[in-house]
């Protein structure tokens, strides 16, 4: 493609809101523009790069054994309500009305859609196993768009769908997804981190993560230092910190803690450490009231909770509920001499405790010398609080957690029969009894790769993109444009390197050297090829790996060949 007649609007400096290199380089190269808060148009430069990371998914989904569709953006509202997702689903779906009144989300993912669409025409255990995927865009309500093409409120994603006869089938489906992933990603070049996730408002077990460690990632994914053990934040578990020493108090005593709400109030009051302090989180359950208790240094993990009470619809109890059920104000609630009828989820460490404070279920009070089991009984034990780095590793003896920033770019879910069930994708197995569906689901987040892509690839010039992902793989600079021998030498290796199968920008434009150089960096092709003086007075071409800044001079007629060479070692 010659660069004059080519759309590159490349800006000098990015816009104040781009805050993390991904957004900034994009934007600067003109791969994207926003046309809203998370809403982005894909550019000629950035469309090129979409549709080579769209081909390779494309073409391992194909490999193992899936079909490609395409479903609606519009989703009616029935078959949401036949999942129980309408009123559930977060962050909320946009919705539309039609002139008739009939409501419609526009899809933040399509497991109603790709069901229904089976349920239709699944007759026999013969039709099974399938999986169906698509390159389609979602759309999700996100309170705060962010980083550009990571956290986006339109973006594109390969969504695939396995149906299974059995459990076993499942394992196969997913096993056959799973290996396409990690094919995915060593051939996008990105080193993958899986981690163990949540299924969050897709449901499902044996969640896994396909993690991108980055500075710059939304998510925080824990690692052990000596095992192979690593989870997303939202599940990560580590061994319970080592017992407090019974302090001198010994029993237990109500204390004056006047408008002391916050751990930090109360500690400064009672002149304690915040893990001498037990705090009483109470929620509204789908089986009752209960309350979360977790060491006041640590933070309550709501996923652990919602796992640990077995209810489909959890909130936090709010300021009337709390009065009602402790007699006090938020801030002040506490274990001892709860209403019966509430059950009290203790995380592992409170066990280690001895003589703690808690709130004493009165307004400006609290309790010291509290100890389990004398002042109150926990009815469940369960690890409920967030796993912070340095703590113990709950798979080894040895090792301990750290925290890493990272960014999700694909994540695997075993579903079962949720779906089918409720929207009625059934067979008839070899005996002609009616069975249900055994679904997987496997998402790829398409756009997001695109920055996941530029974070691990960049420098303070500009974007190095892999050859797999590249918008072009090499660029000819061409120094002297109206210097009619070097525009003809320029043409010819343009030529020869488009008959080898290359994409190639040459640029021929009528620009100074410096902007050409800089731009070239900016874009990233992974090679570059200068033709210049010294192409005039030597018959050399200047190439550079835009990578590691390998620079050679090779003479004309070996040039396909050595850029060639250079590519395969990139």
């Amino acid at each position: 493609m010659r660069a004059s007649e080519y759309y590159i609007p490349t800006l000098r400096e990015a816009p104040a809101e781009a805050e993390i290199p991904s957004h900034r380089l994009l934007l600067r190269g003109g791969f994207i523009r926003p046309l809203a808060a998370g809403i982005f148009t894909y550019l000629p430069f950035g469309q090129r790069v979409l549709s080579k990371v769209e081909q390779i998914i494309r073409e391992e989904m194909n490999r193992a054994g899936a079909h490609e569709v395409l479903m609606s953006v519009l989703h009616p509202r029935e078959l949401w309500e036949k999942s129980g997702r309408w009123d559930t689903f977060k962050p909320t779906p946009l919705r539309v009305t039609d002139r008739a009144e009939r409501h419609f989300c526009l899809g933040p993912t399509h497991e109603e859609i790709i069901t229904d669409l089976i349920a239709m025409d699944l007759d026999s255990y013969r039709d099974l196993p399938v999986t169906l995927y698509q390159i389609q865009v979602k759309f999700r309500d996100e309170l705060r768009a962010r980083g550009g093409l990571i956290r986006c409120k339109e973006f594109i994603m390969k969504d695939a769908y396995s149906f299974d006869t059995s459990r076993e089938g499942l394992d196969r489906s997913y096993d056959a997804m799973y290996d396409a992933y990690v094919r995915i990603f060593e051939r996008l070049k990105l080193p993958m981190t899986v981690v163990e996730a949540e299924a969050g408002s897709i449901g499902g077990t044996d969640t896994r993560e396909f993690m991108l460690l980055a500075e710059n990632g939304e998510d925080t994914v824990f690692m052990c230092d000596s095992c192979d053990y690593a989870s997303n934040a939202e599940c990560a578990t580590s061994r319970p910190a080592a017992g407090t020493e019974p302090s001198e108090q010994g029993r237990r005593e109500l204390v004056d803690t006047p408008d002391a709400k916050t751990v930090e109030q109360v500690c400064e009051m009672l002149d304690v450490t915040p893990d001498r302090l037990v705090k009483t989180l109470l929620f509204h359950t789908d089986n009752g009231f209960a309350a979360a208790l977790v060491r006041g240094d640590r933070a309550l993990n709501e996923f652990k909770l919602a796992r640990a009470v077995e209810g489909d619809k959890m909130r936090m109890a709010d300021d009337a509920e709390v009065q009602d059920l402790t007699g006090a104000r938020v801030g002040f609630a506490g274990p001892v001499d709860l209403p019966e009828d509430v059950t009290i989820i203790a995380d592992h460490e409170v066990r280690e405790l001895s003589d703690f404070v808690t709130g004493a279920n009165q307004d400006d009070a609290h309790f010291v010398g509290v100890n389990v089991d004398v002042d109150f009984e926990v009815d469940q034990w369960a690890d409920l609080r967030e796993a912070c780095h340095g703590d113990r590793c709950s798979e080894c003896d040895t090792g301990t957690l750290q925290a890493r920033r990272a960014i999700e770019l694909a994540h695997v879910f075993k579903l079962g029969t949720t779906y089918s069930e409720a929207l009625g994708a059934t067979f008839s197995d070899s005996e002609g009894r009616e069975q249900v569906a055994v679904m997987g689901c496997y998402g790829v987040g398409v756009s997001r790769i695109i920055a996941g892509i530029v974070e691990h690839y960049h420098d303070d010039d500009g974007i190095i993109w892999p050859r797999e992902s590249a918008p072009f793989e090499a660029a000819i600079l061409l120094l002297s444009p109206n210097d009619e021998e070097l525009r003809g030498i320029a043409d010819n290796l343009y030529d020869e390197l488009q008959d080898a199968g290359l994409d190639v920008l040459y640029d021929e434009r009528d620009l100074s050297p410096g902007i050409k150089f800089a731009e070239a960096d900016l874009l990233g092709s992974p090679v570059r090829l200068v033709v210049g003086r010294t192409t005039r007075n030597e018959g050399k071409v200047e190439l550079r790996r835009r990578g590691d800044g390998h620079e050679e001079l090779v003479e004309l007629e070996d040039t396909v060949h050595a850029v060639l060479s250079l590519l395969e070692d990139a």
